[in-house]
């Protein structure tokens, strides 16, 4: 029996800043994803893995066929893959599950692995404030703003998406902000009282969407971890059975 060998990582943002730079991060991404396939059991994808997707009926955006090759590869060889909504890609539906056989998340998954509680979310309207925000973000999620977007055509409405993609900071790497430690761990732990009431206790959070890489104790239990980002990072999360280590790949 293949030992637990847990893998986590978010925020490719495929499709910025531009073609040949996101094909460059496409590749990286396939060469981390070929080299753990050997003894991985389970691969966490948590947000905001393209920074635009939609899927209209018969449509998806083109690109990114090394990246759906590789996870058709990795589920044809009995690796169990789960994909996030992020807030970027929150308009995945069912092709992933289809072609692939990955488990769709909207919001939050709770799972345990020997004797470990995780609590994995993309980490987006998770805690206090950020009100208009969490507003939007259900009306995004909406069926009735679905419905509206596919009413678009295809050229115009994902070309839209590209053009105000390429205008974030992200894409641009304008004004990146990089909090210390001190004030991720203030927020990470007002957050977790909330999960907390909700859920109960952690012996690990796993967070993206805020595009820094951190790794410490909330507590003498549990451990909070963010994920990073490929555009500048290109950390992961691994679980060997006994404890979360943050990585950075190449």
């Amino acid at each position: 029996m293949k030992q637990t060998k847990l893998y986590f990582a978010s925020d490719f943002h495929l499709g910025v800043p531009n073609y040949k730079t996101s094909r460059e991060r496409e590749a990286r991404v396939v060469a981390w994803l070929d080299s753990i396939k050997g003894d991985a059991t389970e691969v966490f994808l948590v947000g905001d893995i393209f920074d635009f997707w939609f899927e209209y009926a018969a449509v998806i955006p083109k690109g990114f066929i090394r990246l759906q090759g590789k996870l058709a590869e990795l589920s044809d060889a009995g690796i169990k893959l789960y994909f996030f909504k992020g807030n970027h890609d929150m308009w995945v539906f069912d092709y992933f599950k289809k072609e692939f056989n990955l488990q769709i998340i909207s919001d939050e998954l709770i799972i345990e692995r020997e004797g470990k509680r995780f609590f994995i979310h993309h980490g987006d309207g998770l805690g206090d404030g950020d009100k208009s925000y969490k507003i939007l973000k259900n009306f995004f999620r909406s069926g009735f703003c679905q419905w509206l977007f596919a009413r678009i055509h295809p050229n115009l409405g994902i070309g839209i998406a590209n053009y105000w993609s390429s205008k974030s900071r992200l894409a641009n790497n304008k004004n990146l902000w990089k909090p210390d430690e001190d004030f991720e761990k203030n927020w990470a732990i007002d957050t977790y009282q909330d999960i907390q009431k909700k859920f109960g206790e952690f012996d690990y959070l796993i967070f993206g969407h805020r595009h820094n890489p951190f790794i410490f104790p909330l507590n003498e239990k549990t451990t909070y971890v963010n994920l990073g980002e490929w555009v500048n990072d290109s950390c992961y999360a691994q679980f060997d059975g006994e404890k979360v280590e943050l990585k950075k790949w190449l």
